[in-house]
């Protein structure tokens, strides 16, 4: 009754502590403006089925690619085996699921083959991240905790794959010895590797049983709870993003209605101009993002795809993509902090741009979008990248001057070259 007791104990608290986790990136999601992303929903459903559940956009790299989906399929489906141990660690039964006789050797053999491969993909993802010399992984943003946060994961993994395996070994030679209430029950084709290595003492061997069993309860229960603080949290909400991805052609930008709407006014006085003040235009700080776009920075995965795709990065300029998600994400998280401490002031004397995502980096964009085309689960960051342009130049008239110059071009000439409009047909002469 005592681990009984101290494992509800520990159960409890894990689920409450994910749930009040859930519950603040929930309320720090809300902080931007509304967007209607419901329409076609069979269609949304497809994407998801096909970008999140089948990982479609992953296979442009089909090596890593394969590895991942191995990573993915075990974790989707050992999980079961998760219920079994819960079951177990509540009511004090051991393997309660054994009464499905062959079926659960045959589920026992697959969740030992998957939890293999996780480990073996998780070790070569190690290898990538820290000896393999990978451009993706190379980037400044993910210097100090987001590379020590991706190898705690990996690690996490491999050492939860570890103690489910020797748990599993220690098991399988406490049923041949016939100790109960270790009796006969499923199919170990990569622990029983292992049996020859165990003591054959019962005490030491129902010890190793009941460590990793302990380890590895405990150790997925602190892993759900570091995952609404780590880049991980994309296993949980990359099927909602993709689900709420924006179905528009990639290339169509949003205007800003209120402008829309006051130049329409001005070219036909028939139409009223739009009713109270405009609050602000474009983007200089999180909460005038939309909720998907912060939706879409606590789902980035900070693979880097987006960053080896981008021209502008590519070329030596100060642009990532990958860096404009991070950083508004930590921006969401110290605005969150500083409204939790301050109630009812909404400004900290800090914005998005300038004091985390630099001028050089905004107009370093070509807006091709080949970093929207690359993510694997949907993230939009031109959409940042747009608003805070759009800050730049109607909130606070400050552009490059080409960019300047080009304007000017625009409203003189109606193009945004120097020539002339009687000039244009020039060059076919």
């Amino acid at each position: 009754m005592i681990s009984q007791i101290i494992f509800l104990c520990l159960f409890t608290a894990a689920i409450v502590m994910f749930s009040l986790n859930a519950r603040r990136i929930y309320r720090n999601i809300k902080l931007g403006k509304p967007v209607d992303r419901t329409e076609h929903p069979g269609e949304r459903l497809k994407l998801m089925l096909l970008v999140a559940f089948g990982q479609k956009k992953m296979f442009k790299k089909p090596l890593p690619a394969l590895l991942h989906l191995m990573v993915y399929i075990g974790f989707c489906i050992i999980n079961i085996e998760m219920l079994e141990i819960v079951i177990d660690g509540i009511f004090g039964t051991h393997r309660v699921f054994a009464q499905m006789g062959e079926f659960y050797n045959f589920l026992i053999f697959c969740f030992e083959i998957l939890a293999f491969g996780v480990l073996f993909s998780c070790i070569i993802f190690l290898i990538r991240r820290n000896v393999m010399s990978i451009f993706r992984f190379k980037g400044s943003e993910l210097k100090n905790w987001p590379k020590t946060d991706a190898n705690l994961i990996l690690l996490t993994e491999i050492l939860l794959m570890s103690a489910f395996i020797i748990m599993n070994a220690a098991d399988y030679k406490l049923q041949e010895m016939h100790i109960p209430p270790y009796s006969a029950a499923g199919s170990f084709p990569i622990s029983n590797l292992l049996v020859e290595v165990l003591p054959n003492n019962t005490s030491t061997l129902i010890a190793i049983e009941r460590s990793a069993w302990w380890f590895h309860i405990i150790g997925v229960m602190l892993f759900l709870n570091y995952l609404p603080i780590s880049k991980h949290l994309h296993i949980l909400l990359a099927f909602p993003n993709t689900y709420f991805t924006k179905l528009d052609p990639k290339g169509k930008f949003e205007n800003i209605e209120s402008v829309t709407m006051e130049v329409k006014a001005m070219l036909n006085p028939s139409i009223p101009p739009p009713d109270g003040e405009i609050a602000r235009f474009g983007v200089k700080d999180v909460q005038d993002l939309t909720w998907k776009n912060l939706l879409d920075a606590y789902t980035c995965t900070e693979c880097g795809r987006c960053t080896a795709a981008c021209p502008a990065n590519i070329t030596g300029k100060l642009l990532s993509p990958r860096k404009i998600m991070m950083d508004t994400r930590d921006r969401l998280e110290e605005l969150s902090v500083h409204l939790s401490s301050n109630p009812g002031q909404k400004d900290d004397g800090k914005a998005l741009i300038d004091d985390y995502i630099t001028r050089e980096e905004l107009w370093a964009c070509t807006t091709c979008n080949a970093c929207v085309e690359q993510c694997p689960v949907n993230i939009n960051p031109l959409e940042i990248i747009i608003g805070l342009r759009q800050y730049a130049v109607l909130e606070e008239s400050k552009a490059p001057s080409s960019v300047n110059a080009m304007f000017t071009n625009i409203e003189n000439n109606g193009a945004p070259w120097k020539y002339a409009q009687a000039d244009r047909a020039n060059w076919a002469k």
